[in-house]
């Protein structure tokens, strides 16, 4: 059995020849074939020339360079595009998920699931990303028909069927986990171990996860759309009812002076709801523009395969 170990790396010069080295040690071990999908997502340090030298000693690793940073999830795709196992497990650089963990997930996807999720007793994020964990976890039930009980983690493995789903998306703004809630609902999740991050610092910044919330938003939900149609319906019935107060004021008491507080008020606030809903509108129609125009979800400079 053929285990593509798909790894995105960003940064991860320091850290990325022990993580093949771990991973490798740990599947052999346990008696699977592996092979990893190095992708080098445009690294501000010498990620890209220690994984070409990687896969230049060694058969059992692909690796491909992004000429342009185009982030975690697009990097994802691409190594999924290149991945040729039975599974595909997807794990960061960062060595805060232990490799010895990998065949836990790869004993519960041969129970007969298409995904298997790592779920943590404690995670050892900052108080910024476990809020951020937290908040896309919310929106995600909602949005996007996430089970409650399911924890989106990035560190996962997939079966190739569902890999071969995946791919097909070729749309410039990839949510790897929206792709994979629409394609199927056999899912499982285990407990894994979740280590400190051992070098540097987490590569997500409030913009990047920002445009991760907006990708899943706007690219897999039309929910945000509904909302605002349901807000203004709601409005214009409290505007309605408060037009028949006024009016029946009026005329029981025809003193009544004119509020221009109020008319001010009201002004702001309904010309702050318009712009606000005609932004999501330009959100749409922009991602929109850049899929019908082609954006591609990512340029390769090298590819050593």
């Amino acid at each position: 059995m053929l285990v593509s170990v798909c790894i995105p790396v960003y940064n991860g010069a320091i850290s990325i020849v022990r993580l093949v080295d771990d991973v490798r040690s740990e599947l052999i071990s346990a008696g699977y074939k592996v092979e990893f999908v190095l992708v080098d997502d445009c690294s501000q340090d010498n990620s890209a020339e220690v994984c070409a030298k990687l896969a230049m000693k060694n058969e059992d690793v692909k690796f491909i360079a992004l000429r342009k940073n185009s982030g975690e999830h697009n990097a994802v795709m691409c190594s999924l595009n290149y991945m040729t196992g039975d599974y595909a497990v997807i794990i960061d650089d960062d060595f805060q998920n232990p490799p010895s963990e990998i065949k836990k997930l790869l004993d519960e996807i041969q129970k007969g699931y298409d995904v298997v999720y790592s779920k943590y007793e404690k995670k050892k994020h900052s108080l910024f990303r476990n809020f951020g964990s937290r908040f896309n976890d919310i929106v995600a039930t909602y949005l996007i028909n996430k089970p409650k009980s399911l924890y989106l983690s990035s560190f996962k493995v997939i079966e190739k069927d569902l890999v071969k789903e995946i791919i097909k998306y070729k749309g410039p703004f990839p949510y790897i986990d929206g792709l994979i809630l629409r394609s199927t609902n056999n899912y499982s999740s285990v407990y894994v171990e979740h280590n400190k991050r051992e070098e540097g610092r987490s590569n997500y910044t409030l913009s990047k996860l920002v445009s991760l919330w907006l990708n899943m938003f706007i690219n897999f939900s039309v929910i945000p759309l509904r909302m605002f149609a349901f807000f203004g319906m709601v409005v214009a019935f409290i505007s309605f009812v408060f037009a028949l107060i006024f009016l029946v004021e009026k005329i029981i008491i025809p003193g009544t002076p004119l509020g221009w507080s109020s008319i001010i008020v009201s002004i702001l606030f309904f010309s702050g709801v318009q712009l606000v809903f005609l932004g999501l509108i330009g959100e749409y129609l922009g991602k929109l523009y850049l899929d019908h125009t082609g954006k591609p979800q990512w340029i390769v400079k090298k590819e050593i395969i």
